[in-house]
């Protein structure tokens, strides 16, 4: 098990860069920052919305949890700005990035294409393709908070970005780009801890609902949902895993992946332990297997081996109810007329990954493993991604919905809540209208 490492005083080398003026004028440094996040009902994907350039426009952006950086669609057609800037090479932001490489424009420079740049590749995980743009800047504005409601808009003069070049087709209707949250320098969470000094933690509570906002919050607690639960107190936590090979679509160096790996040691359902190949749980000197968070995959998906034994064993654990024809893309459905509710979704078996001890769970109750895909047809929601996947197991977003994640960049290690439906409170229930 590795530790995430950064070298802290690089990024904080442009902290002088990244806080506004009127920022230090006002002396106002606010303690955490929130961005609303939506359910995308068409794709499921997790969006968010933040201003950028100058003028401000709204730019909607897929949440990646694993990605490494914030990067948008630019051409001289949609993207206009006058406070835009390349990062030219060599210099901190390079270096930041990871940039090692000087690019020039096979044709005549322009607003996108200059010459003496870095460039970097950023990934779109949802087709696993990837794009080559620059290192870029431009104003930013974000929301801040005390926790409990949204505080003042602070401003970023100069917030690094990649200017991106995608078919957006696979991307939620409007969507122009990622914020990539990953364990990286140059990711969301990193940047602005760095430019405002707040701890470096952020955390994501998913909205089940596609009619009501959860939320990202960048910085540390309280995190308070209506009526009034510091969801923050009822965490559980585990090791971050670095896994030590990129998981991206491609990288031109050797990098440590960008994603959240944790160490699941088996599963169990109603208690029971799951038979199946423990070695597939631990990710290997090639960086394949272990278990990973994503907020791009709407469901978990599991190697194939884990999934059949997973699925066997919940199919005997309810026996009593009646299977039915599966529906795309779960392999697994029931007849919902035959089971009941609970507080915390359908009253169906209780799964629990088993962390680094016996006493660690993260459970997962019928909210976050059934999916209702018709009146009365309820599927688990686990998915097969078959034989020799990169990684065995990767917990998808329906499983994290309502449930509170924090993730602790300097410790590596994430806090999970499991579902907040015990506590009487969701994650759409930030209240996001009042203002401290």
């Amino acid at each position: 098990m590795a530790a995430l490492s950064y070298n802290f005083s690089l990024i904080c080398s442009l902290v002088l860069v990244l806080i506004s003026p009127s920022t230090a004028k006002t002396s106002f440094r606010p303690k955490a920052l929130v961005l609303p996040v939506t359910k995308d009902s068409s794709t499921l994907q997790y969006v968010t919305e933040i201003k950028q350039r100058t003028p401000h426009v709204p730019v909607k952006l897929t949440i990646d949890l694993g990605g490494r950086s914030l990067w948008v669609n630019c051409d001289e057609e949609t993207y206009k700005s006058s406070s835009y800037k390349f990062a030219p090479c060599h210099s901190a932001p390079c270096s930041l990035a990871n940039a090692r490489i000087c690019w020039d424009c096979f044709s005549e420079p322009r607003q996108f294409c200059q010459n003496r740049t870095c460039n970097i590749l950023p990934d779109n995980p949802i087709r696993g393709i990837f794009s080559n743009g620059p290192v870029s800047m431009d104003v930013v504005s974000i929301q801040s908070t005390d926790g409990k409601n949204p505080g003042k808009v602070v401003s970023l003069p100069q917030l690094l970005f990649v200017c991106a070049s995608f078919d957006l087709s696979d991307l939620a209707k409007g969507v122009t780009g990622m914020a990539g949250l990953g364990r990286a320098k140059i990711s969301l969470p990193s940047l602005f801890s760095a430019a405002f000094s707040f701890p470096r933690k952020f955390a994501i509570c998913l909205s089940s609902s596609t009619k009501a906002n959860g939320a990202v919050f960048f910085g540390d607690g309280p995190y308070v949902m209506l009526p009034d639960v510091d969801v923050s107190k009822s965490l559980t936590y585990t090791p971050l895993i670095l896994n030590p090979v990129t998981t991206a679509s491609i990288s031109l160096f050797p990098e440590p992946s960008s994603d959240y790996f944790i160490g699941v040691k088996s599963i169990k359902i109603n208690g029971n332990v799951v038979p199946l190949n423990t070695s597939l749980l631990s990710v290997d000197k090639k960086g394949f297997g272990g278990t990973k968070i994503s907020t791009v995959n709407p469901y978990t998906v599991m190697e194939t081996s884990i999934y059949k034994a997973f699925t066997e064993a919940f199919i005997k654990e309810l026996a009593n109810v009646p299977r039915v024809k599966p529906v795309s893309p779960f392999g697994t459905c029931f007849s919902s007329t035959h089971i009941g509710s609970t507080r915390v979704g359908a009253a169906v078996p209780q799964i629990d990954l088993v962390l680094q001890s016996s006493k660690v769970i993260w459970s997962i109750f019928g909210a976050n493993s059934m999916v209702q895909v018709k009146d009365d047809v309820l599927c688990l929601g686990f998915v097969d991604g078959g034989v020799n996947p990169r990684t065995s197991i990767v917990i998808g977003g329906h499983q994290l919905e309502d449930n509170l994640l924090q993730f602790d960049l300097a410790t590596s290690r994430l806090g999970f809540s499991s579902s907040l439906l015990f506590h009487r409170t969701t994650c759409s229930n930030f209240n996001f209208t009042s203002h401290a």
